[in-house]
C-alpha cells in the first residue's frame, strides 16, 4: 500500500486570484492517517459553485486555491483502521471533508449543516493546512466522508451526482417528496436543474421546467424527458398554470423576483432555494399566507443521502448529461459556464491529462 508516514508532493490546478485563471500548482498532501483514505483522482466534474469559489465572489477565497468537490477516484492506499474500504475500490467525493461530529446535525446524520463543517477546498483542515480540492492528482479524505461508487455506474457519469445529484435528492427525501404523483416544478435548467427533472421523472412525478425563454423547451422536452415547459414571461400561461406544481425546485444562481413562481404552487406548496445568491431577496406575504405557502432552502445532502442517491440513480438509470474535457480546457471550460454555454456538466478526465506544466 506504500508509506503511510512520508507527505506526498502532487499537482493541481490552482487560482492564485480573483481572475479565476487556474494553472499548475505543487504543493504538499497530509500522511495517509489511520481513518484516511488516498484517492487516485479519475475524474472531477466542474460546478458553478467552483467558478464562484475561484473568482472570490462570496468574499471568503483562500489562495492558491485547487477547486474541485465532485470527485470520483480510485482508492491506492488505506489507513490501519479504515474498514469502509479497500485499494482498488471506485469512491466518491463531495462538499465536505470534516465536521465536529458532535454538534446536532452531526448526531442526527445531516453533518452537511454542522457549523464547523470543512470544506473540500478553499478551507483549513484540522491540521492546519489548507484544504485543497479535485482538479489535482490525489486527495487524502478520511472516510466518513467518502462514499462507494456503485458497480456499473461510469465515473465520469458519478462525478456530477456528488453535488448537483444529491442536491436535488435531499430536498426531496427530507420534505417527504419521493413519492409518486406529485407535480413538481424545476426553474433554470442548468447542472442542478438537470438533475432535478432526470430524479424527479425517476420517483414518478410529472415535470415541468420553466425558464424564462423557450430556447431550452425541445432539450427539456425531448432530451430531459419533462412533461411541460412554461415560459415565465409569458402572463398567459403562467397564469393558467397557477396553483399546479407540490413544489418548485429553483436552481437560479441569481437574484429574480419570487411572486411568478410563488402563484405557481397548490395549496402547502413548497419553493425550494438552491441557487447562492449574495443579495437579498424580496415577496410580498400574502403570497405565502394564503396558501400557507413555503419558501424554504436546502444545502448540499449528507453522506448517508449520497449513498441512497447512488443507489436510486444506479436502481432507475438515471444519469447526468456531461461534456467530458482535460485539464488543459479548464480555463475555457470556466468561460463557457459563466455563459451557461454547457450542456449540462463539464467533467474534467483529470487521470487522462496533463497536469504540469
Amino acid at each position: 500500500m506504500g508509506s503511510l508516514e512520508t507527505e506526498k508532493t502532487i499537482v493541481g490546478w490552482a487560482a492564485r486570484d480573483p481572475s479565476a485563471l487556474l494553472s499548475p500548482y505543487t504543493y504538499t498532501i497530509r500522511n495517509t492517517g489511520p481513518e484516511d483514505v488516498l484517492l487516485k483522482v479519475t475524474y472531477c466534474g466542474i460546478c458553478h459553485t467552483d467558478l464562484h469559489q475561484a473568482k472570490n465572489d462570496l468574499g471568503m477565497s483562500r489562495y492558491p486555491m485547487v477547486p474541485g468537490h465532485e470527485v470520483v477516484g480510485e482508492v491506492v492506499e488505506v489507513g490501519s483502521e479504515v474498514t469502509k474500504f479497500r485499494v482498488g475500490d471506485t469512491v466518491g467525493v463531495g462538499v465536505l471533508v470534516g465536521c465536529c461530529r458532535d454538534c446536532l446535525p452531526c448526531n442526527t446524520e445531516i453533518e452537511q449543516y454542522c457549523n464547523k463543517k470543512i470544506w473540500s477546498y478553499n478551507d483549513v483542515y484540522t491540521d492546519g493546512k489548507p484544504t485543497q480540492g479535485g482538479f489535482a492528482q490525489s486527495m487524502v479524505v478520511d472516510q466518513k466522508f467518502m462514499v462507494k461508487i456503485p458497480d456499473g455506474m461510469a465515473p465520469e457519469q458519478a462525478a456530477p451526482l456528488l453535488c448537483a445529484g444529491v442536491t436535488v435528492y435531499s430536498p426531496l427525501n427530507h420534505f417527504g417528496l419521493k413519492k409518486s404523483g406529485l407535480r413538481g416544478g424545476i426553474l433554470g435548467l442548468g447542472g442542478v436543474g438537470h438533475m432535478g427533472v432526470k430524479i424527479a421523472k425517476a420517483m414518478g412525478h410529472h415535470v415541468t421546467v420553466i425558464s424564462s425563454s423557450d430556447k431550452k423547451k425541445v432539450e427539456a422536452l425531448e432530451h430531459l424527458g419533462a412533461d411541460e415547459y412554461l415560459v415565465s414571461s409569458d402572463a398567459n400561461v403562467m397564469q393558467q398554470a397557477a396553483d399546479s406544481l407540490d413544489y418548485i425546485i429553483d436552481t437560479v444562481p441569481a437574484v429574480h423576483p419570487l411572486e411568478p413562481y410563488l402563484s405557481l404552487l397548490k395549496l402547502d406548496g413548497k419553493l425550494i432555494l438552491m441557487g447562492v445568491i449574495s443579495a437579498p431577496m424580496q415577496f410580498i406575504t400574502p403570497m405565502l399566507m394564503l396558501g400557507r405557502k413555503i419558501i424554504t432552502g436546502s444545502f448540499i445532502g449528507s453522506i448517508k443521502e449520497t449513498e441512497e442517491m447512488l443507489e436510486f440513480c444506479r436502481e432507475k438509470g438515471v444519469t447526468s448529461m456531461i461534456e467530458v474535457v482535460k485539464m488543459d480546457y479548464v480555463n475555457t471550460a470556466f468561460e463557457r459556464l459563466e455563459k451557461n454555454d454547457v450542456r449540462y456538466r463539464f467533467v474534467v478526465d483529470v487521470a487522462g491529462s496533463k497536469l504540469d506544466a
